[in-house]
């Protein structure tokens, strides 16, 4: 049996702890994608985590999805992202980068060139993107090409080799919660016919390829992927998730990843199907039933005591709590999360929440 505070190996990184701050995106990088010392402030305060994911970055101009966040495609946005992990180095903490294709979720009027955002397959998201001006509609996404293919898995290459050059301990690939690598699992968005649609093996394809060239790229015990079976998050269906996920998983495993970042959507009974598909290290993001919403202290030290996870990841509760680790150890109390402070904005909501001490 596990506990939060016993030290685990997740590919060559060894953690004091298994608790694991999850990715969360903040919208408060520069107009051409660079983090500040701001961002290098909220992610140092947090270092006590065993492990950070980064905020959602995007590989490619074309794989951003909304205002504000960092990318990691060319040099100033990696040079930038250098204070963020020095930073966290130096509090002894470690960071890995979260690397996010948007796909439909995107909007010209985030490109330079007003292109449209690609997509598996040419069909609309139902959402809409949040601006200064109010929401507009995500337009119908351009179907990708093969050469849209190769460039994309290309572009996820690139951008992890720029997340090493930026110091960050690895790369976790962003196959959930609807963005690109989502869109081409799920049945409602992908209806290609060629080999990346139709069949299970066919549309976990893309997924693996991606997931193979980071591997490539930077080390497989340096990569991981994040993953979320049945969720219906930016209008996502999946029809039979099990088979699905298994399928992926059992493919993944020869490549001998860092670890798998599961999203859990309130199926228990899936999230043990899934950890014995996979041989290596899981982390759980817990939601054991569909109430159990956000993630709580109690389901992540319920879901390492059964076994069904090696760590557990938590969101709100880093955010609004830097010493989480510290305050957990303490039973309490933990700050309350600010919503109205989540995305965008200065400061107030992101490095001002107080720690114990």
């Amino acid at each position: 049996m596990s506990t939060l505070f016993e030290p685990v190996s997740i590919g060559r990184l060894r953690l004091p702890s298994r608790l694991v701050m999850a990715p969360m995106t903040r919208n408060r990088a520069t107009a051409k994608g660079l983090v500040t010392e701001l961002a290098a402030e909220y992610y140092a305060q947090r270092a006590s985590a065993g492990l950070i994911i980064s905020e959602s970055i995007q590989p490619s101009v074309i794989g951003q999805g909304y205002f504000l966040t960092p990318g990691l495609h060319n040099a100033e946005q990696t040079v930038a992202w250098r204070q963020v992990t020095d930073a966290v180095h130096a509090a002894g903490g470690r960071i890995v980068a979260q690397l996010t294709h948007t796909g439909r979720i995107g909007h010209p009027v985030l490109y330079p060139d007003n292109a449209l955002p690609v997509a598996p397959s040419p069909i609309a998201s139902g959402e809409q993107l949040f601006t200064p001006d109010g929401m507009i509609d995500h337009p119908r996404p351009r179907e990708m090409t093969a050469a849209d293919i190769t460039d994309t898995i290309a572009d996820f290459a690139a951008a992890a080799r720029n997340a090493i050059a930026a110091g960050f301990d690895g790369v976790e690939v962003h196959g959930a919660n609807g963005f690109l690598l989502h869109q081409f699992l799920a049945d409602n968005t992908n209806q290609r016919t060629d080999a990346y649609g139709g069949s299970t093996t066919n549309r976990i394809r893309f997924v693996a390829e991606v997931v193979a060239a980071v591997a490539d790229a930077i080390g497989a015990d340096r990569t991981g992927i994040r993953l979320s079976p049945g969720n219906p998050y930016n209008h996502i269906e999946e029809s039979d998730p099990a088979p699905l996920y298994v399928e992926l998983l059992t493919a993944l495993a020869d490549l001998d990843l860092a670890y798998v970042h599961l999203v859990e959507g309130g199926d228990r009974e899936l999230t043990t199907k899934l950890r014995a598909a996979w041989p290596g290290t899981l982390i759980l993001n817990p939601h054991p039933t569909p109430e159990a919403f956000p993630s709580t202290v109690e389901a992540a030290t319920e879901a390492l005591e059964s076994g069904v996870a090696d760590a557990i990841s938590l969101g709100a509760l880093w955010l609004a709590n830097p010493d989480l680790d510290t305050r957990i150890q303490a039973g309490g109390p933990f700050n309350t999360p600010d919503q109205a402070t989540f995305y965008g904005g200065t400061h107030i909501g992101y490095t001002d929440y107080p720690s114990l001490a």
